[in-house]
């Protein structure tokens, strides 16, 4: 039966773009690989950041509302997105988050590895965990992040639930995760044999309120499909699991169905292709705003709406 393949992008809601910008490429080191707009509410941005190549399992991306109230944590939502890094890196993350003026939590050990939790600008729950997992990504040359100490990618997204068992069959009926152990009151789930990119995480909260959207908040979790096929496959396992997922929507990058669990976290399976350099060549990726074809006609009106936020941060 066809499983997704792991994490394809963690979508979440920003406030000021530009503070957004500055942050995930001068702090975090990630490139800039779209610059583009929400789809469904084209006056806003959609900015996409990831590894050198922006490859599936890397890439973050924000919808910047500055206008909305912050989000609230509760369950129903991920609550945190975690980053992998190489052996021996934490030290130097800390420093760095500190220089920034971040406020990190004191250092842990999560599953057996180490672990730093922080707070981007506008409220997001992030961490870096160090991580021997081979990782299948690639550096960014101009990033200002060491090689040795970049971020390789996503290692695992943590969701609060008041139910666990409904949400674990369904990440296993739906979707062919497999239970892979607990730790301090968080379940851990993996699919693919496993690894960083391949990782959900679970707490039970019972007595916790229900979270909602706003800045701070993410939106929802993307998981992958290796093409149309598989994603027409999963997409059936879905709703076999009780799931009611949309049509396939064409988001001109990759190809989209998206569902909620049953705890209320917004789920959607993306294709890995045909992936972001079908539009732009991979030298100048995220340089310039980029419309899919069928908003082309309204750029005048979208550029007229989007306030300008400058050019990502680079160490040259």
């Amino acid at each position: 039966m066809t499983s997704v393949t792991g994490l394809h992008h963690v979508t979440a809601i920003a406030a000021d773009p530009r503070e957004n910008l500055e942050f995930y490429t001068g702090v975090l080191g990630l490139r800039m690989v779209k610059r583009s707009v929400n789809q469904d509410a084209p006056d806003t941005y959609h900015l996409f950041y990831a590894d050198g190549e922006g490859r599936p399992g890397t890439d973050i991306t924000f919808f910047p509302w500055p206008r909305m109230s912050s989000g609230r944590p509760g369950v129903g939502l991920a609550m945190e997105v975690g980053f992998s890094v190489a052996p021996g890196s934490l030290d130097w993350w800390a420093e760095r988050l500190a220089a920034s003026g971040i406020e990190i939590a004191p250092p842990e050990e999560r599953f057996r590895e180490p672990a730093l939790a922080f707070r981007d600008p506008h409220g997001l729950g992030l961490s870096v965990i160090e991580t021997s997992d081979p990782l299948d990504t690639a550096p960014w040359r101009h990033s200002t992040v060491p090689e040795r100490h970049q971020i390789a990618g996503f290692h695992v997204v943590r969701l609060w639930e008041r139910d666990l068992a409904l949400t674990a069959d369904f990440l296993t009926e739906g979707l062919g995760f497999e239970a892979a152990g607990t730790d301090d009151g968080w379940h851990r789930y993996e699919v693919a044999g496993g690894g960083a990119s391949r990782r959900i995480e679970v707490r039970e909260m019972p007595e916790a309120p229900r979270g909602a959207w706003g800045t701070g908040a993410v939106h929802h979790v993307a998981f992958r499909a290796p093409d149309d096929d598989a994603q027409a496959e999963i997409r059936q396992r879905v709703i076999g699991a009780g799931g009611s997922p949309t049509d396939f929507i064409d988001r001109f990058w990759f190809r989209s169905i998206y569902f909620k669990e049953p705890g209320g976290v917004l789920f959607e399976v993306a294709t890995d292709g045909p992936g972001f350099t079908v539009d732009e060549d991979a030298e100048t990726l995220g340089e310039e705003l980029i419309l899919p074809p069928w908003l082309e006609p309204r750029r005048e009106a979208i550029e007229a709406e989007l306030p300008p936020i400058g050019e990502a941060v680079t160490a040259g």
